[in-house]
C-alpha cells in the first residue's frame, strides 16, 4: 500500500530526514519508534503531503505519490496529527462532517463503524469539540479520519495524554481496522506496551535515520532501550 523510499526532508538548511525507508501494508500496522526530536512527525508530513521531501520517493499503491493533502485524502490516506486538531467550536457532528471533503457527495455520511468503535461519539453529536475529554478528542479525530475511507490510516502518537482506559479503546479500533477492515496502518508511538501489542512491523528512528527495521517479533530489547530512553 505504502513504500517510502529513501526520502530526505529538510526545513531550510537543517535536514530532519536522512534516506528513511518504511512500508506499510494492507491489514497490518507498521510502527514508528524513537524519543522526541528524530524525525517521527516529519515523516510523516512527508507522507501525507504537508512538507515536500527534498529526495527519494513515496509510492502509494505502487505509484508516486505526489500532489497536495487535500489530493492525498483523496486518494485514500487518513490522517490522525499529533495533538488532535479538531475544531473545538464546531459540534462534534460538525467535526466528523468535516470528514466529508474529499468524498463524492453520494458517499458524504459518516460509516456506521464510526460509532461502533467510538460509542461515545454518538452520545456527544451535538457537544462542541472543545468540550470533549482529551481521550474523547483523540476518538473523534480517529473518527474524523475514517469519515474519509482511507485506505491508509496515519496515526501520530495517538495515546500522547490519554487516559489508559482510552488507550485500551483506542487499541481495540486499531486491531479491528488493520483486521476486520483490512486498512494498512502506520502508527507512530513512544508507548512502548501498546506499540508492542499492535505491531506487525516496526522502525526505531534516531536522529532522522532508521536504525532498526523488522518484525514486531525481532524487536530487540537492548535496541529498544538504547534508542527510546533518554
Amino acid at each position: 500500500m505504502l513504500t517510502v523510499e529513501s526520502i530526505d526532508l529538510h526545513y531550510g538548511a537543517a535536514q530532519a530526514l536522512r534516506r528513511v525507508s518504511l512500508v506499510a501494508e494492507p491489514g497490518e500496522v507498521t510502527c514508528v519508534l524513537g524519543r522526541n526530536g528524530v524525525g517521527k512527525t516529519s515523516l510523516m508530513r512527508a507522507i501525507v503531503g504537508q512538507h515536500p521531501a527534498s529526495g527519494g520517493r513515496i509510492l502509494f499503491e505502487g505509484r508516486p505519490l505526489t500532489g497536495s493533502p487535500s489530493a492525498r485524502a483523496r486518494a485514500g490516506i487518513g490522517y490522525v496529527p499529533q495533538g488532535r486538531e479538531i475544531f473545538p467550536l464546531l459540534t462534534v457532528k460538525e467535526n466528523l462532517e468535516t470528514g466529508y471533503a474529499p468524498l463524492p457527495r453520494k458517499e458524504r455520511t459518516v460509516p456506521g463503524e464510526v460509532f461502533e468503535l467510538f460509542p461515545v461519539l454518538q452520545s456527544m453529536l451535538g457537544r462542541r469539540g472543545g468540550d470533549l475529554s482529551g481521550g474523547q478528542q483523540q476518538q473523534l479525530a480517529i473518527g474524523r479520519a475514517l469519515v474519509t475511507r482511507p485506505k491508509l490510516l496515519v496515526l501520530d502518537e495517538p495515546t500522547e495524554g490519554i487516559q489508559p482506559s482510552i488507550i485500551k479503546d483506542i487499541g481495540r479500533a486499531i486491531v479491528y481496522l488493520k483486521e476486520k477492515v483490512g486498512l494498512a496502518i502506520v502508527l507512530v508511538e513512544q508507548y512502548l506496551d501498546f506499540a508492542r501489542e499492535l505491531a506487525d512491523r516496526v522502525a526505531i528512528m534516531d536522529r532522522g535515520e532508521v536504525v532498526f527495521t523488522g518484525t514486531a517479533a525481532d524487536l530487540d530489547d537492548d535496541a529498544v532501550r538504547r534508542h527510546l530512553t533518554v
